[in-house]
């Protein structure tokens, strides 16, 4: 069954609604208590790259050591910059691996402007440049430190993979509905939105020193690891104090603070584009100040062309 999802924002072109994006979105306060939902936070859904803060925090917690900037590459979907290619290399060399172990598609720049250089200078597609590499290299990394076989590190029953699982459990509060393959290859963990915020919300607060802790140290002092120079969820991070946040694929923003306050969002038909103006609304409703928030809503409270919240969001933020 298709979940039920409301409109969340509407694209205003001269003062006339040109599109209508459907969603669900819930806002958790620091307890754990819903302070705003919309649609249905508890259908279950396909998180993507927003688990990958969960798959970094299961990766340590089996033991693997990296800088604060690899460990926040571990958790990425970056954008293909050189300082993302070198992080990948350094990654797999410090582990004695090659690029050949890399199970990964094969891609090109997620960045566009990266990708038309990347073009330009007629470099092949790589495993490396594409946007899980980071997330590769350290599945790779975890293997062979627990002495488990590289090849098939991405199948379900890989005690890797398994170990994975169990985090996901644990953070989220739930046991996986579905194990899908993910977009990378690697297993997809298909949670509820409400349990992507229940474990955005366990490594936001998470104390040393735990895994968790660890990597949202990582994400909070390098977001240019974990996204890119140019890319929204980089922006909220190095405008927000503390918040960790994490974009995935179909929709998906994930974020949350020190105190514990989570946002989670999911765009019904799978567009990014009104997904970081939703979620900074979230943050708004969990008390960030509003001066810090006005920048990542952009037009979304005004009439003019643009977007802009749905109504019953977009009240609860004016009086937040």
């Amino acid at each position: 069954m298709a979940p039920r999802h409301e409109p969340l924002a509407y694209v205003l072109r001269s003062g006339l609604v040109e599109s209508v994006h459907y969603g669900s979105m819930v806002v958790l306060g620091p307890e754990g208590e819903v302070l705003f939902s919309a649609g249905e936070p508890d259908a279950v859904i396909y998180p993507r790259s927003a688990m990958k803060p969960v798959q970094a925090a299961a990766m340590v917690r089996l033991g693997l050591r990296l800088p604060p900037h690899l460990l926040a590459l571990a958790a990425s979907s970056h954008s293909g910059e050189d300082q993302h290619v070198d992080g990948v290399l350094r990654m797999l060399t410090e582990a004695e691996l090659s690029v050949d172990d890399l199970r990964n598609p094969v891609g090109r720049p997620l960045d566009p402007e990266v990708r038309d250089a990347h073009l330009a200078a007629g470099e092949p597609a790589s495993r490396v440049v594409q946007n899980c590499s980071g997330k590769h290299a350290a599945m790779l990394a975890t293997a062979k430190l627990n002495g488990w076989p590289l090849a098939g590190y991405l199948a379900p029953e890989h005690p890797l993979q398994r170990s994975i699982a169990e985090t996901v459990t644990d953070l989220t509060g739930e046991k996986p509905a579905h194990v899908a393959v993910d977009g990378c290859g690697a297993p997809l963990f298909a949670v509820t939105l409400r349990g992507l915020a229940r474990a955005a919300s366990a490594i936001a607060t998470a104390q040393p020193p735990t895994a968790e802790a660890e990597v949202a140290a990582a994400i909070r002092r390098h977001p240019e690891m974990l996204g890119g120079s140019d890319r929204g969820v980089t922006r909220m991070i190095q405008q927000v104090p503390g918040v960790i946040a994490k974009d995935g694929y179909e929709g998906v923003l994930v974020a949350a603070l020190p105190d514990g306050s989570a946002v989670a969002v999911k765009v019904a038909d799978g567009a990014p584009r009104p997904r970081e103006q939703l979620t900074a609304a979230g943050l708004a409703l969990c008390g960030v100040d509003p001066r810090v928030i006005n920048p990542l809503l952009g037009t979304a409270l005004t009439e003019t062309d643009g977007v802009r919240l749905a109504e019953s969001l977009a009240d609860r933020v004016v009086r937040a």
